[in-house]
């Protein structure tokens, strides 16, 4: 058991009042909490008809004959997680469009009806008994929205969706996490009907009954959805936690599609209810597999930091793997799965603080049960603690001689609650303390990097927490020197700039689409890009010989020449901002308007064009996001042939560069309507709008 109890009887047969452990403070995690805490890092896998169909959002109007991979195989996706590291998998058994991923009785939109194994598969039982046999987790998401089903909108889908939840959690063995997507209601095929159906996802879907399925059929199982019952979203699906990260929240408060979402990432301080973060994110820009996106893996260095910045900042991170039309974890993922399971295991080699001498400002009671050699035991149950009313203290490790330091993982005792408020991190450097941090939150992990120190002694100081400290670990680590690959900024006259964090990093490039390499040419000044061209560049240590990946960019036409000519509303002085090469940048037509809005170019020549990009804004609070689209190309700004026009699904909660191509065409002067935006109104916004043209 976590906690020690005590009675009055134990007491009196001796035990001093120094051996009372800490009282809890605030809410507590549940036993499946605190098993769901342990397992830090897993896969989501997003496959479904969306795989087969190109898209991230199905309509629901799809063929079940359209699901056809050649190679399936779970086996394959379940040696991958569990090679990389990973404790379980999350598979997509339903997505918005409403195909089963399981033989189940509600719908004929399923599997049972497709050409694979010839309706006889049920890919929720392969993938489970895989999961058995490379010993993970396996967990089952489940779309409450359903754009397919006839009766959606209507009591009887709900009772079709509880049917489906029991199904899920009946067949397939022991399920560690059900998840439910906040996206709910709106246009859909609906057996034929092609309409929007709008519902109160706060009460529609019976969420109490949910929850109760859930309990009865799985009760080791956590809830994940916006605000829980028992997990929550972080708030963004961009990868990363607040580095102040409380795992309580004023639950009560939170429903499917919470407004104030932000809210989401930091928690609540004055929480009611353990709700702890998971921090999802895709290994590719979308869920789905989509062949264009072969070589938009996220990078290395995005990975690492992604890891940092969620189990690092007291989250879970859940990573997705879109298995592609064959059936597999693409090999491109698959190589960048390995890479980061080898850096990290490199970051986190070898501890150094269990070989130190640990001392405490103060210790609870004088009791050596809560001595500061608890937290370097290895033993996460054992902790050291201070007495009642001490919330400020101080731990110090020191070293038998001077060693290098970059990393220090810090965990709090959670089953008795989440207390620190602020710390910070300290270094004996050359006979003279230095602060490397200051930091907030703790809870179950935090991870902090820092420039390597030669030290004799680390400190860390507990400078507010809402009652006795309770730390379980302190761990201390030298990683190796991370050799990132060069990030590039383009401005508006094609002028293009390379960099990386560490100055003694060389950085080589290509602009020929050969490899580059310490022999090619060597980023010294900026360079400018006055047509379409592929980019390569590493950055190159000179010292070990050693390369970064490679970072590929795909630049095309040089803006110096483009004007932004008309709106259809807006401040055209600072239209500039759309067409700067910089998407944290942004415009937006006028809040009051009551059609929707576009945009015209002039693109300063006549040029072949293949397709367009969009950046949605970026700012922290976005509105006007373009959710559908009609784009335009004219030789003189007067006589205009629409090439494309089409929904960027998922962009709201995926605000990255949406890329639409159309058969080749002339012209000088492009338009991009927002037919539909996120929100109420037609206020558009635009943070980037570029071209394709090969």
């Amino acid at each position: 058991m976590f906690l020690r109890l005590f009675t009055l009887s134990s007491l009196i047969l001796g035990f001093s009042c120094s051996e009372i452990p800490p009282s809890p403070v605030g809410p507590i995690p549940s036993e499946r909490h605190l098993a769901w805490h342990e397992l830090q890092y897993y896969a989501f896998v997003h496959f479904n008809m969306n795989t087969f169909t190109d898209m991230e959002w199905g309509t629901g109007g799809e063929l079940p004959n359209q699901f056809a991979p050649s190679e399936l195989d779970t086996r394959q996706w379940a040696r991958v997680a569990k090679e990389a590291g990973m404790k379980g998998i999350i598979i997509t058994a339903k997505h918005h469009d409403g195909f089963c991923l399981w033989p189940t009785s509600t719908t004929e939109h399923s599997v049972k009806n497709s050409p694979w194994k010839e309706g006889k598969g049920d890919l929720i039982k392969e993938l489970s008994e895989a999961c058995a046999e490379y010993d993970l987790k396996f967990g089952i998401y489940l779309s409450p929205w359903d754009r397919n089903h006839e009766a959606y909108g209507k009591p009887e889908y709900v009772a079709d969706f509880h049917q489906q939840l029991r199904e899920l959690l009946t067949n397939y063995g022991e399920v560690f996490e059900v998840w439910f997507d906040g996206a709910n209601g709106g246009s859909g095929y609906y057996g034929g009907a092609s309409e929007t159906r709008k519902i109160d996802n706060r009460t529609y879907y019976e969420w109490e009954k949910t929850t109760e399925i859930v309990r009865e059929l799985q009760p080791n199982a956590v809830i994940f959805s916006d605000g829980g019952p028992d997990i929550r979203w972080v708030g963004t699906e961009e990868g990363w936690a607040n580095e102040t990260n409380w795992s309580v929240m004023r639950r009560d408060e939170i429903y499917p599609g919470w407004p104030r979402y932000v809210e989401l990432r930091s928690g609540h301080e004055d929480g009611t209810h353990w709700l702890p973060a998971e921090v999802n994110t895709s290994i590719r820009p979308g869920w789905y597999y989509h062949p264009r996106e072969d070589h938009q893996v996220k990078s290395l260095p995005r990975l690492v930091r992604t890891y940092y910045e969620s189990i690092g900042r007291n989250g879970n991170f859940l990573l997705n793997l879109p298995v592609d039309t064959r059936g597999l974890v693409h090999e491109n993922d698959v190589a960048k799965l390995m890479a980061l399971k080898k850096q990290l295991d490199a970051d986190f080699k070898v501890e150094l603080a269990q070989s130190t001498k640990l001392t405490a400002s103060n210790i609870r009671g004088g009791d050596m049960t809560y001595a500061p050699t608890k937290v370097n035991d290895g033993d996460y149950s054992t902790y050291w603690a201070t007495d009642d009313g001490v919330t400020k203290a101080s731990l110090t490790l020191e070293f038998e001689r001077p060693t290098e330091v970059n990393r220090i993982l810090l965990q709090e005792y959670i089953p008795l609650g989440q207390r620190v408020k602020k710390f910070s991190i300290e270094a004996e450097i050359d006979g003279e303390w230095t602060t490397l941090d200051e930091q907030t939150t703790i809870g179950y992990k935090r991870i902090l990097q820092f420039n390597t120190v030669r030290t004799t002694q680390m400190k860390v100081n507990f400078l507010e927490a809402k009652g006795p400290i309770t730390i379980s670990t302190i761990a201390l680590y030298r990683a190796p020197s991370f050799l990132v690959a060069p990030q590039l900024k383009r401005n508006k006259a094609g002028i293009v700039t390379l960099s990386v964090p560490d100055p003694e990093v060389e950085m080589y490039y290509t602009l020929d689409g050969n490899e580059p390499s310490s022999q090619t040419l060597r980023f010294t000044a900026p360079i400018p890009v006055e047509s379409p061209v592929t980019l390569k560049a590493i950055g190159y240590d000179s010292q070990s010989g050693k390369s970064s990946e490679i970072e590929i960019y795909e630049l095309d036409l040089p803006k110096k020449e483009w004007k932004v000519i008309s709106s259809s509303s807006g401040d055209l002085t600072t239209a500039e901002f759309l067409i700067d090469e910089d998407p944290d940048t942004f415009w937006a037509t006028d809040e009051k308007v009551d059609a929707p809005q576009e945009i015209v170019i002039d693109l300063g020549n006549q040029e072949e064009l293949r397709g367009f990009t969009y950046w949605p804004i970026q700012e922290r609070y976005p509105f006007g996001i373009i959710t559908s689209y009609a784009f335009s190309v004219s030789n003189d700004a007067h006589s205009w042939t629409t090439v494309a026009n089409g929904e960027f699904a998922n962009i709201v909660n995926s605000r990255l560069m949406q890329k639409v191509t159309f058969s080749q065409t002339s012209g000088r002067y492009i338009k991009l309507k927002a037919l539909t935006v996120d929100g109420t109104g037609f206020q558009a916004s635009f943070a980037e709008v570029g071209v394709i043209t090969r």
